[in-house]
Parts: structure tokens; C-alpha cells; sequence
């Protein structure tokens, strides 16, 4: 019993010891990924670069990471899309929205970068499904708020139109941010989805009652 326990305490320090050299190795290579990117183009970056950067040989890399875009979404994952998944987006939107949009100012010359080097439609392709469930994830809290349960085809309408409009925004943001208010920006993504967005599925709902009592 005792050895048991012993072992079980053992290899679980071994598997917590060996995912934080993991994530540390990952986030080696993220911000190796980063300030080659500040210099040349990521279209350029070549894996012998990354491995020279953070002294470490080729398996190491490949044993993370497929290629230099599994790298470059891990690190968008990690820096900011995971980050929002833990807010509560009910609650907590507005804040959600002004870390995502404090990321792309800090990270300004890598995002920009990455922009024209993959194009736009290619940058949004990173982070598309990650919104998307965020997106839904917040659609269904609105259910649950409401007490109103959409069709799943209408649920994934919405999900799909919202996830554009967003991702359009911060795209948009990310290569003109002088041309927008900041604070504006965020006060209208907060505004379309405290109002706009419970408001269309209640307005749907009705609809779908009125349907029933004329066909009936």
C-alpha cells in the first residue's frame, strides 16, 4: 500500500515536472518565433532559424511542434485565445475584448507582420475555430440566461455571423488600429452582444410561437 502510494506521488511529480519543461519549451520557441518576426518575414522563417535561436536541435522542435504555423498558432493560442476562453464572456466581455485588443497593440509589428506575410483570410483560418467556440459558448449562456433554446441550425447562423463580424474587427484592427478608437471598438463589439444578440434570439422565439398559432 505504502509502495503504492509512493509510486503514485512519484510519477505524478514526474508528469507535472515534465508538462512544465514542456510548456517551457514551447514558450521558448514562441518567443523565438516573435523576435525573428520582428525582423524578417514570417513567410521566411525557417525551423534551422528556430532551432539556432533557442540553442536546441531539430527533434526538440519537431517533437512540439509539426511546422512554423503549428508554432504560430500554439503561440496565438497560448498568449490569447486560451487567455479569453477563461473569462466569463457573459459577465466579463467587455474585459475579454480589451485584453484581446491590449495583445494586438503589444504585439503590433509580429501581428502586422504575420498579417501581410500569410494574408488576412489565412489569419483568420488560425484562430477561426477557437472563436467559433467562444462565440457559441457565449450564445448558449444566453439560452440559459433567457430560458430560450434556438434549433441547432439557427445556434450555428448565429455562431458563424458574430464569429465573421468579430474576427473581421479585430483584423481590421489589427492593421489600421489609428484609424479606430479603441475604447469605441470595444463598446460596440459589448453593445452587439448584451443587446443585439439576446434580443434576436428572443425576437426569434416569438416568431417561432406566432408561426405555431397561425399553423395550428
Amino acid at each position: 500500500m505504502l509502495f503504492g502510494q509512493l509510486y503514485t506521488k512519484f510519477t505524478g511529480g514526474f508528469e507535472t515536472k515534465y508538462e512544465v519543461t514542456s510548456l517551457n519549451t514551447k514558450k521558448l520557441f514562441a518567443d523565438a518565433l516573435k523576435q525573428i518576426v520582428v525582423q524578417k518575414s514570417f513567410s521566411k522563417v525557417t525551423v534551422s532559424e528556430l532551432i539556432r535561436v533557442c540553442n536546441v536541435n531539430r527533434k526538440t522542435f519537431y517533437y512540439h511542434f509539426t511546422d512554423v504555423y503549428d508554432l504560430l498558432k500554439w503561440t496565438l493560442e497560448q498568449e490569447a485565445i486560451d487567455v479569453v476562453k477563461n473569462f466569463d464572456l457573459i459577465i466579463d466581455y467587455e474585459e475579454a475584448i480589451l485584453f484581446v485588443m491590449d495583445y494586438i497593440e503589444k504585439n503590433d509589428v509580429f501581428l502586422n507582420n504575420i498579417y501581410y506575410s500569410v494574408g488576412r483570410d489565412e489569419l483568420k483560418r488560425f484562430f477561426y475555430a477557437d472563436f467559433i467556440e467562444i462565440t457559441t459558448s457565449v450564445i448558449k449562456k444566453i439560452e440559459e440566461l433567457t430560458e430560450i433554446t434556438v434549433p441547432k441550425e439557427f445556434e450555428t447562423f448565429l455562431s458563424c455571423f458574430y464569429t465573421e463580424a468579430i474576427a473581421g474587427t479585430l483584423l481590421e484592427w489589427i492593421i489600421n488600429k489609428e484609424k479606430h478608437d479603441k475604447q469605441q471598438v470595444i463598446n460596440y463589439i459589448f453593445l452587439i452582444f448584451r443587446t443585439a444578440l439576446p434580443e434576436t434570439i428572443k425576437q426569434y422565439s416569438s416568431s417561432e410561437q406566432m408561426s405555431s398559432r397561425v399553423s395550428f
